[in-house]
């Protein structure tokens, strides 16, 4: 019989654990608690969980540093974080998305987002620790037949580009699934899982059909990476595969009309931190793609003001495209973190 799954209660207020709690075990879960985000870690390093519900504002450390420091240790990287934000927490996620949170939940917390979200984290965590286990089986099986020669030749291309950082010309496209919400409030978690997840393997088909490299997902939204030697290329590459990604959730709508999905988009182009990450944990090993500066921040706070089935692309994306694309300026806005106000387009065929 398979054990319960341990899920990791962080939060300075008693009545949210106590709340948590109650949800939770009644749902079959095992429960633990923190006050803070430093009591989380000796929690975790003593028992870890199978997944973290984690506060954002809280005395001592605070929920952005202890899951930066979480994905940043071997260890401890491959357990799922689910953010708590607040109802207007734009912000917050951006934070989280940049700490390495694997999803995120508006308080006050809805019991049927609550239990959409961590079945859908504990299920694709489970399905990761399968996965690693076949291929720990195959390594160990395959790992004696490898040639000498083969290995010397691997240990003297440590650096080989693919699987080191630099700095690269990029666009970055970052898609926001909206009304997570109020569909959860609408539909069973099973249902709903169910649902994103149909749409989510439709978007990634798109975007690898468009060259683009995904960076995992973030709860109901994700980033995707194009990248070659012709700027303006990749940049254009990003918009069809963006105008893309509307026409299939358009398609899919009209197949689910009773729960039509809405997505906003944003992308920006120009120099980010490229490369792949070896995450090495206790249940195995992965790599993920990433890029990470003021490009991406872009992005994700495009994609933020957008309304749904909007694009909005930033200055030096536009500039790439020409005359390819109608493009409708949006009125200057100051984004948080971002140094002065930027001219933003809308971009339709």
């Amino acid at each position: 019989m398979t054990p319960p799954s341990r899920i990791l209660i962080v939060d300075d207020e008693p009545f949210n654990v106590d709340y948590l709690e109650q949800e939770l075990e009644d749902l079959g879960y095992r429960t633990l608690s923190a006050r803070n985000g430093q009591e989380a870690l000796e929690r975790v390093a003593g028992e870890p969980p199978d997944l973290i519900l984690l506060d954002v504002m809280m005395p001592v450390m605070d929920g952005f540093t202890a899951c930066r420091l979480l994905k940043d240790h071997e260890e401890t990287r491959m357990i799922p974080i689910v953010i708590m934000t607040a109802l207007d927490g734009f912000e917050d996620r951006i934070k989280g998305i940049e700490a390495g949170a694997d999803d995120f939940l508006t308080k006050p917390v809805n019991q049927r987002e609550l239990v959409a979200r961590i079945e859908t984290c504990l299920r694709l965590k489970h399905t990761l620790d399968r996965k690693l286990g076949e291929l720990r089986r195959i390594k160990d099986h395959y790992g004696k037949f490898v040639p000498e020669a083969v290995k010397r030749l691997i240990a003297a291309n440590p650096d080989a580009p693919e699987l080191t950082k630099g700095e690269r010309d990029v666009t970055v496209l970052f898609l926001d699934v909206s009304g997570y919400a109020r569909l959860s409030e609408q539909i069973a978690p099973e249902r709903l899982n169910a649902l994103i997840e149909r749409y989510f393997s439709a978007f990634l088909d798109r975007i690898q059909d468009g060259g683009g490299d995904i960076n995992e997902t973030a709860g109901d939204g994700f980033m995707a990476i194009f990248q070659d030697t012709d700027p303006p290329g990749h940049a254009v590459r990003a918009v069809e595969t963006a105008l893309a990604l509307l026409g299939v959730t358009e398609a899919l709508n009209r197949e689910n009309r009773e729960y039509p999905i809405a997505i906003r988009i944003g992308l920006s182009s120009g120099t980010a931190l490229v490369g792949s990450t070896r995450f090495e944990g206790l249940r195995g090993a992965r790599w993920t793609f990433t890029a990470s500066g003021t490009v991406t921040n872009l992005a994700a706070r495009l994609a933020g003001i957008a309304d749904a089935g909007q694009i909005l692309a930033g200055p030096e994306t536009v500039r790439r495209l020409g005359d390819r694309y109608r493009l409708h300026p949006v009125p200057g806005e100051r984004l948080k973190n971002i140094g002065q106000a930027i001219d933003l387009f809308r971009v339709t065929t």
